[in-house]
């Protein structure tokens, strides 16, 4: 029997008969859902078929163009590899877009065809995989929302092709599919009119019905939670507050409700540009007609109203300023606080005394020393990042594929790219080809594009409009009245002789503007800093009626700061490579609601190497982050604060001074506290470095109980490790921290057995250690690593992927691997090598660089290979046979109980050190047989090759990332 078909056997046993059987996950029934909390969705497992299959049919009731937009990428890739596919819709409703058929069309691998009559209301998806078929039957149609958000249940199983399952489905589908209309662009355009006709209709009723049910504006739930802050703060005796809040999550109508509430009887509201404060004012009479407002800019200057919107420039100047009392307004917003440090703003700043001062921006960290959050005394009232904003759906979701930039001549555009190859005819072609390949919402593009350049934006703009589209470049040359014009004419009526298609800009666009139309952002520039890429993604999130999505175009070149994309898209900035190599390869999965990440192979590559490349660790970024983190909290941070304020990886400063004390006492002048002693120090780098690295809970847990109660039972740390964690820890556990903790394990002469002592019962600080901690600096500083320790472990702590020591997936250096699985000292690693027995024989942990260097000996270059995401054929050691006795305990490890971990990293230039704990494994018995290899010499030596079965059948982006070349 076919061996697919065999474990198809035995996974549908485990999915119909007993949870308990042995069996390949990939070919398990499962229950498909979208749930926030666990991260999964539909769309993941729909991508992993399209991209892994070898035909494909679908049967949708609807399809929506943000559904098509969700699985472009991978209908992509079909389309390069040949892979044929039919796809089946219904008219039913109307409800299907007619500009996702018009995306759907322009695969000519995929024959398209739609049943206008039935009410055909099923949603079927099923893949060719050779002699398996998998059939996904549920809820789901091929809408964003459906494969990402809704409440779906969609049930995924494995049959034979053969089987009858499968045949009466497809025997269904091409029933259906025979009898259905093929879809061409005639017929889309006669869909149109009548799905055109609908549409209207229904929104004039929605708009009916609205009208009766709203009948006044309320705050949704994350600014009721934000005015609840402010009326605390205020309730404190604060006087000051900032508001941190992405573009587009309505800071203006956040502050009209605070003001409000408020109720002040004399108002300021400050900006740097007219039309916001024109747009500033409506938003506070749409929700308080009644106020007597006006601005106060340009020739309006109205200084008897109650309500007063100003520009900066006009307010800011004698005349203007000393026409109001310091104390004249009770309360004033400062809408773009970050540019509050300018001197105009200080001046204001400094003159007005109200009862109550807001800021609002949404990038207030500044990397040029400028301290904003000091200018509101550090009271952050709310922060609402872009992260949380998606998931609240405060804004559009939006689709990001970052494509790579082309080659052109075989030259790639790079940071220090020559202006010619950046307005290349060819370079040209790929930005309009792919403008119109990944679209629009409705198909009717208003689309920003960022150069890096003006002259690049300038001469991009004149070769768009040789082509036949309405486009202009804007710079700061411009006035502000012509970009109004120019915004204006961009969210025109299609039939308009003004409208535009897109704008070309470098930064000018960076922050002030309010364009909610934008549909379409095209990036054409390096990603420096992950506060500009955001600001400018932001251009196109506001939501606005009948816009479904923005789509974003990221055209990635080969530039050494492409390590900022993930940080930017995922808001994660701990400068941590594996956590953003992770972040990269979860894509959609982790992005909020129903917007997506897309990359193709060489953009994301291309990412890769960025991360891989760059030292994340120079003094200077270190010294900046802190200084942010400082000014943010008000305070001299500790490690701990970085963790908690999602700044960067508090482990950096570990890792590049020994000990977060070194850092402070050299380069933070305020940091007074220099009198520790050389053995003070050196510990604090051992306990940071060795023990409370957040890998092995229990040393820390001990250290931290000791550092309380001096002395403790065996019985009281095991009581407590049960409380916290909910496992037990037996003697050999405590008997490995206790040696860790004396630094037996790193074999440090000096400090050897230097920290406490144990009778075989109770555990005791010697008198020397309790001296040192007599020094409230040094303990502080201890308690310190030990905090961040527990955060970062119970981060990483899940009960259903702890597995005796090691999380799932998590990444440790053979030291750490060691050190859990209790061995008395760490092992030279020379002569570890791929794996090593312990003395006792109770374990053997494995090691596997997937993809070898080029430069290691070929008598190590071992081919060890994944057969399928459970299954790792391997290779002892050379000059081995079965009988060797390394291979013979292996080969007999249930009568030995021998635990085997397996470990794999990628490459070596790439992981460093550390490897993912991808869960134990055990050898399967009639894998084993010798082979022989060449030696250095190219002599031929023996060699035992056998196939491991993993307990844990490895994630498929992990697996995917691994084996990928």
């Amino acid at each position: 029997m076919n061996s697919s078909l065999e474990e198809l056997q035995k996974s549908l046993k485990t999915g119909f008969i007993n949870e308990y059987e042995t069996s390949l996950a990939q070919y398990r029934p499962q229950l498909l859902v979208n749930d926030r909390t666990t991260k999964k969705k539909v769309l993941s497992t729909l991508t992993q078929e399209l991209r892994n299959c070898k035909e494909f049919w679908i049967s949708t009731a609807f399809a929506t163009t943000s559904g098509v937009a969700c699985i472009m990428n991978s209908l992509l890739e079909l389309k390069e590899r040949k892979i044929k596919g039919k796809i089946l819709v219904s008219q039913y409703l109307n409800f299907t877009h007619p500009e996702a058929l018009k995306r759907l069309l322009i695969f000519d691998n995929i024959e398209l065809r739609i049943a206008t009559e039935g009410n055909l209301h099923s949603k079927g998806y099923f893949f060719n995989h050779g002699s398996i078929l998998d059939v996904i039957i549920g809820s789901s149609n091929l809408t964003a929302n459906a494969l990402s958000t809704n409440k779906e249940w969609n049930l995924k199983v494995s049959a034979g092709t053969e089987s009858e399952l499968a045949k009466l489905s497809l025997k269904e589908f091409h029933s259906e599919f025979e009898h259905a209309i093929p879809v061409d662009s005639s017929w889309i355009n006669d869909y149109n009119k009548v799905y055109t006709k609908q549409r209207y209709y229904s929104l004039d009723r929605l708009k009916e019905i609205e009208t009766i049910q709203i009948k006044g504006f309320k705050p949704n739930q994350i600014q009721a939670e934000a005015l609840q802050k402010l009326r605390a703060l205020r309730a404190e005796g604060k006087t000051k507050a900032l508001i941190v809040s992405a573009t587009g999550t309505g800071k203006t109508f956040l502050s009209a409700f605070d003001v409000q509430d408020y109720e002040p009887k004399k108002f300021l509201f400050i900006v740097h540009r007219t039309n916001i404060a024109e747009k500033a004012m409506e938003t506070f009479k749409s929700l308080m007609p009644k106020i007597n407002s006006d601005l106060y800019s340009g020739g309006n200057k109205n200084k008897d109203a109650d309500f007063i919107f100003a520009t900066i420039q006009t307010i800011s100047k004698d005349e203007h300023l000393k026409q109001f009392s310091t104390n004249h307004f009770d309360y004033i917003v400062i809408d773009e606080t970050h540019h509050a440090e300018a001197v105009t703003y200080q001046k204001v700043m400094d003159y007005f005394k109200p009862k109550f001062l807001l800021g609002m921006t949404a990038t207030p960290e500044r990397t040029d020393g400028i301290n904003i959050f000091s200018l509101f005394d550090h009271n952050i009232a709310y922060e609402i990042r872009l992260q949380q904003a998606l998931e609240q759906e405060m804004l559009a979701p939006f689709h990001y594929y970052g494509v790579s930039d082309l080659e052109i001549n075989g030259e790639r555009v790079e940071d220090k790219t020559n202006f010619n190859l950046l307005i290349a005819e060819e370079r040209v072609n790929r930005l309009i080809e792919a403008s119109k390949l990944y679209g629009t919402d409705n198909g009717v593009v208003r689309g920003l594009i960022f150069c890096s350049r003006i002259d690049e934006a300038k001469e991009l703009s004149k070769k768009f409009n040789a082509r036949g589209y309405k486009t202009v470049a804007l710079t700061g040359e411009d006035s502000e009245s012509f970009r109004h014009q120019c915004i204006n004419n961009l969210e025109e009526e299609v039939n308009s002789q003004n409208k535009l298609d897109y704008i070309f800009s470098v930064d000018i666009f960076n922050e002030g503007i309010d364009i909610p139309k934008v549909n379409q952002i095209i990036m054409l520039r390096p990603t420096q800093s992950a506060i500009v890429f955001v600001q400018q993604l932001g251009r196109g999130l506001r939501k606005t009626e009948n816009k479904e999505y923005l789509t974003v175009i990221d055209f990635i070149g080969n530039y050494a700061n492409n390590y900022m994309i993930p940080i930017a898209l995922f808001g994660d900035v701990s400068y941590n490579k594996d956590n953003l190599r992770k972040l990269l390869l979860s894509g959609s999965e982790i992005i909020p609601g129903s917007s997506t990440i897309n990359f193709d192979k060489i953009s994301k590559d291309r990412i890769y190497e960025a991360i891989s490349e760059n030292n994340f660790s120079l003094h200077k970024d270190l010294l900046n982050d802190y200084q942010v983190l400082k000014f943010k909290i008000g305070k001299i941070p500790n490690l701990c604060d970085f963790w908690e304020q999602g700044s960067r990886d508090p482990y950096s400063y570990i890792t590049r001074y020994g000990c977060f004390y070194n850092f402070l006492s050299t380069y933070d002048d305020d940091f007074k506290d220099t009198t520790l002693s050389e053995r003070q120090i050196k510990l604090l780098e051992l306990f940071s470095k060795e023990i409370n690295n957040s890998k092995r809970i229990e040393e820390t847990i001990l250290l931290e109980l000791l550092l309380e109660h001096v002395s403790l039972s065996y019985s009281q740390f095991r009581e407590k490790m049960k409380v916290a964690y909910g496992y037990e820890i037996n003697e050999p556990v405590i008997k490995s921290c206790i040696s860790n903790l004396n630094f037996n394990f790193v074999n440090d002469k000096e400090y050897k057995n230097a920290i406490l002592s144990s009778n075989g019962f109770n555990i005791q600080l010697i008198q020397t250690f309790i001296d040192d901690l007599e020094n409230s600096i040094f303990k502080f500083q201890l308690l310190d690593t030990i905090s961040l320790a527990k955060k970062v472990y119970r981060f990483y702590y899940k009960t259903e992927s702890f597995i005796d020591g090691f999380t799932l997936y998590r990444k440790y250096s053979r030291k750490d691997v060691h050190r859990i699985l209790n061995w008395e000292s760490n092992p030279n690693p020379q002569n570890v090598g791929g794996y090593v027995i312990s003395k006792d024989k109770s374990n053997c942990p494995v090691f596997v660089t997937y993809h070898k260097g080029e430069d290691i000996p070929d008598a190590t270059k071992y081919e060890d290979i994944f057969l399928d995401n459970q299954r790792l054929q391997w290779m002892s050691k050379n000059k081995r046979t079965r009988n060797s006795p390394d291979v013979t305990v292996i080969e007999n490890f249930k009568s030995h109980k021998l635990r085997i971990p397996l470990f794999i990293k990628k490459k070596d230039d790439i992981d460093g050190r550390e490897f993912y704990f991808m869960g134990d494994c055990e050898p399967i018995g009639d894998s084993f047989e010798e082979l022989t290899i060449a030696d250095d010499e190219g002599k031929q030596v023996p060699i035992v090759r056998l196939v491991f079965h993993l307990s844990h059948p490895v994630e498929d982006k992990l697996y995917e990332y691994l084996i990928a070349k």
